[in-house]
């Protein structure tokens, strides 16, 4: 048997991450939904798709920083970026019928929204604090596939990305709200996609450990040490793009 070469797997990954990007940008623009997009990973995953060419559908609930995005994003006439809030169904049900009427349709939902408790132990969280997380991570993921795969089943294709967490996968002290909804997340994209016809899929992503405000709130001054948002966005993005059929059901990481 041949010795491996010095650094071949490096290159090995080099070559595979180069292939992925060429697969990603052969199968054209696609319409992208981010959820959150206004702060954090969904933003930066927002510039960066539009950077490639992609069209984004997205939305938060702050007028201001999404007036701070469209400024910035490439070709801001092809997006719609608008305010809702995934916490309330009727918000994001005139979110899907002003996609509908511009004819967005996305080929690729990302299910991005997310917030975290401050620091506390399970007992000493306030239920207003627990409310917030289950509202926003899981009834709004909810709610998202609610309204949206039903136009995705119409279309008769879609990736449905519904973003976990390291968390939903272990867990940590002082974040149980947190790591129970991201469990709650594993678990709904796994039926998600037993119940999901031909064309579709869905998949749970860890975007891994990033430097983000939510970081912040758990790791203080020691989130500096991770990876930026900015440094993130280009490997998620090329992942995403490259998801298909096949892994349906899948629990990935970035």
């Amino acid at each position: 048997m041949t010795a491996p070469k010095p650094g071949g797997g490096a290159a090995a990954a080099a070559r595979a991450a180069a292939a992925a990007r060429a697969a990603a940008a052969a199968a054209g623009p696609r319409t992208v939904l981010i959820t959150g997009v206004s702060r954090g990973l969904g933003r930066a995953l927002a510039l960066e798709l539009a950077r490639r060419g992609h069209a984004v559908v997205g939305c938060g609930r702050s007028a201001e920083h999404l007036r701070s995005l469209e400024a910035e994003i490439t070709s801001p006439s092809r997006h719609l970026l608008t305010v809702a809030d995934v916490r309330s169904d009727s918000s994001v049900a005139e979110l899907a019928k002003a996609v509908v009427e511009k004819k967005q349709v996305p080929d690729i939902i990302v299910n991005n929204a997310g917030t975290i408790n401050k620091n506390n132990k399970t007992w000493n969280v306030p239920a207003v604090d627990f409310d917030m997380v289950v509202d926003t991570n899981i009834k709004g993921t909810a709610n998202v596939l609610r309204h949206f795969v039903p136009l995705m089943i119409e279309k008769r294709h879609g990736i449905i990305i519904n973003l976990s967490s390291g968390w939903g996968r272990s867990a940590a002290a002082e974040v149980a709200p947190y790591c129970a909804s991201k469990w709650a997340i594993e678990g709904l994209t796994r039926s998600l996609a037993k119940e999901l016809p031909p064309g579709l899929a869905a998949i749970a992503l860890s975007p891994g450990v990033v430097n983000t405000d939510m970081l912040t709130s758990c790791f203080g001054s020691s989130a500096a040490l991770y990876q930026t948002t900015e440094t993130w966005a280009p490997k998620a993005t090329t992942m995403i793009l490259s998801l298909s059929l096949d892994d349906n059901g899948a629990s990935l990481t970035v």
